[in-house]
């Protein structure tokens, strides 16, 4: 990767210093310089024993079962079913109904890894591949966060299945709205006509389609050596979330709580409460979009920009708090999914398919998607408990 360089004194350093002076002052000043200190450091602990080893195993539950569902062909028997979908949909090849699959069993970035093989590639014209980044970042770390959010049904007291299917569909909605505003621009650029290798033939009985790879032995060995394997999966993403929960969620925590009952005391999840003032003069924008009914809610959606491992750590705490119930489940797993941290990824995903001149549509692409799929996710749910 190209390193840029610019000057070493410069006005972006000198905003950062204020920045930084600025926001350290007014917290202190709020809390007291000590309880501050204190609040982050068992914030931060607190985040890392009870969410992070909470969301690993999840993680390594959901990794396992990826891999034993690929190993036995259920991936692949889904793949074929789905593929005549894609094109009236999404107006892509078959085949990208894999990068809705392996980014669902996993993280953004998987998409990646399907798009570098060439007997993958060779099904997509020039204009299409780079709507992979949208399309795969819409189904980001989707089983983790439907088993998370299913998980804190004993939170809430009330059953979150509901909800959380709702979400998947407004995610599937927002995939929808991101890809295609995706493809108005590419389209712009290169056609409708040219393939991404020069190769103008499509090969309708390739091997990505129709046949998968297998581990060699016997079924139970198979078994246990492709439940083993995504459980590493599991624990490599488990350990990846963390500098993301640690730092990200510690900072919107302490901007959406307020004091204790008993003041400001150093306690852990104590905070000056500016993103729900902020949230309350907006409250008339958020409101009939999503149906928030606090505006404390709004942490989760912001989070959600830069990592839903750190977005999905909120929910256990707003749920204690009384300050979300089912709707706000079925938006934030929608906002959750389809989002899932796409500003820290989209511009490593753009530049490793050779379309860094891109990001910033995709990104503005992604970003109205985000918005559709968290609305979405609140008037499914309001037509489904209209006749509940």
């Amino acid at each position: 990767m190209n390193k840029k360089y610019k000057k070493s004194i410069s006005l972006e350093g000198i905003l950062a210093i204020l920045l930084i002076i600025g926001g350290v002052f007014y917290t202190a000043n709020t809390m007291g310089g000590i309880n501050m200190i204190n609040t982050i450091m068992k914030t931060a602990h607190d985040l890392l024993l009870n969410t992070v080893f909470f969301i690993m195993g999840i993680a390594v539950l959901a990794g396992a079962l990826a891999g034993v569902l690929s190993e036995f062909g259920v991936i692949s028997i889904v793949n074929r079913v789905l593929s005549p979908l894609m094109k009236p949909i999404y107006n892509l090849p078959g085949a990208a109904v894999l990068g809705v699959i392996t980014t669902y069993l996993s993280d953004n970035p998987a998409v990646i890894t399907l798009a570098e093989d060439k007997g993958f590639r060779k099904y997509f014209k020039k204009f299409q591949l780079p709507a992979l980044t949208n399309l795969g970042t819409s189904f980001g770390m989707g089983l983790v966060v439907s088993a998370f959010m299913v998980a804190q049904s004993t939170v809430a007291g009330e059953s979150l299945i509901v909800p959380v299917i709702l979400g998947n569909v407004g995610a599937f909605i927002g995939s929808i709205v991101s890809v295609n505003l995706m493809l108005m621009f590419t389209k712009k650029l290169y056609g409708t006509e040219e393939y991404i290798d020069g190769n103008n033939k499509f090969d309708s009985n390739a091997d990505i389609l129709n046949y998968r790879e297998v581990r060699e032995g016997s079924v139970t060995g198979r078994g246990l050596e492709a439940a083993l394997e995504g459980g590493k999966t599991g624990v490599k993403m488990g350990l990846e979330i963390i500098p993301g929960v640690l730092i990200i969620c510690t900072m919107v925590m302490m901007l959406t709580n307020g004091p204790s009952p008993d003041g400001y005391t150093g306690a852990a999840y104590e905070g000056i409460k500016l993103l729900p003032f902020i949230g309350d003069k907006l409250s008339f924008i958020f409101t009939p979009i999503f149906g928030f009914q606090h505006s404390e809610a709004l942490a989760f959606p912001i989070t959600s920009l830069g990592a839903v491992g750190a977005a999905i750590s909120l929910v256990p705490q707003l749920l204690r708090d009384k300050l979300i119930g089912g709707n706000e489940i079925a938006v934030f797993t929608a906002m959750g999914m389809c989002w899932s941290g796409y500003l820290s990824t989209h511009v490593a995903m753009m530049d490793s398919l050779k379309f860094r001149n891109l990001t910033g549509k995709a990104i503005f692409s992604h970003t109205i998607a985000g918005l559709v799929a968290g609305s979405s996710a609140h008037f499914l749910f309001v037509f489904y408990s209209s006749f509940m």
